[in-house]
């Protein structure tokens, strides 16, 4: 078939990126050496019903089972989580939540409406002006971890990135037990008219939690307590399991 060699380049295309449309199609085959005539190529195009709406998805990569345990030490690896609500006028929100997993601090809520990729990374870089790199991030596979930035931001700075597997929020256990925490007892406890109440009522709930809350796997002692106590006793050996 004289068209082959063009269903065949165009089939590549649309493997890799299932969102491209003609025009973008084109001009990449010409980019890569291939001066077929557009009108040419169009009619293999609409043959091969390509001009149709595609909502194919594409298939996550394969990831490695995360064991759930971890250093009983701060910095030794994080979890990070989103969550969504609303305030009482029906406007939604997202929250992002991070916690030190090893001594199950937590470092911070960020809340908006929209927290994109690079409010993740610079949420990071505010946190480790006072805490530190830590070694390991784990997360799920959201678009805003998947991002290149948030990528990016783990390599230059030498922290390892734990995907969890696809459909597996078990392997992410630490921070969801904490998510269920953070629900019942702030946005299911209480009616907000906005966002900065939830801020407002966010920040005290998390000085508590850390400084007041006794943690049953902790030895119902509170986080920042447990802390101090790891740092005192410099025991980096110290495992803790969910």
């Amino acid at each position: 078939q004289q068209d082959q060699e063009i269903m065949d380049a165009l089939n590549a295309l649309i493997e890799k990126h299932p969102r491209w449309g003609f025009w973008m199609c084109y001009d990449r085959l010409r980019l890569t050496g291939h001066w077929w005539n557009h009108k040419r190529v169009y009619g293999v195009y609409t043959a091969m019903k390509l001009n149709l709406p595609r909502r194919k998805k594409r298939r996550l990569p394969t990831r490695d089972p995360q064991p759930m345990v971890v250093d009983a030490r701060a910095n030794a690896e994080w979890s990070m989580d989103f969550m969504a609500d609303a305030l009482y006028h029906g406007r939604r929100f997202r929250t992002l939540n991070i916690l030190d997993e090893g001594v199950r601090e937590a470092l911070d809520i960020v809340i908006d409406t929209s927290i994109p990729g690079g409010r993740v990374v610079r949420t990071l870089d505010r946190l480790v002006e006072w805490r530190g790199y830590p070694e390991a991030i784990r997360v799920d596979n959201g678009p805003e971890y998947l991002s290149q930035v948030f990528k990016d931001w783990c390599q230059d700075n030498e922290v390892t990135l734990n995907y969890i597997q696809p459909g597996k929020p078990n392997q992410n256990a630490y921070i969801e037990r904490f998510n269920r925490t953070y629900r019942h007892e702030v946005l299911d406890a209480y009616v907000f008219e906005s966002l900065d109440d939830v801020r407002r009522v966010t920040r005290q709930w998390i000085r508590e939690y850390n400084e007041e809350r006794p943690h049953d796997s902790l030895g119902r002692i509170p986080p920042a307590m447990f802390r101090r106590q790891v740092e005192n006793a410099g025991n980096s050996n110290f495992k803790l399991s969910h």
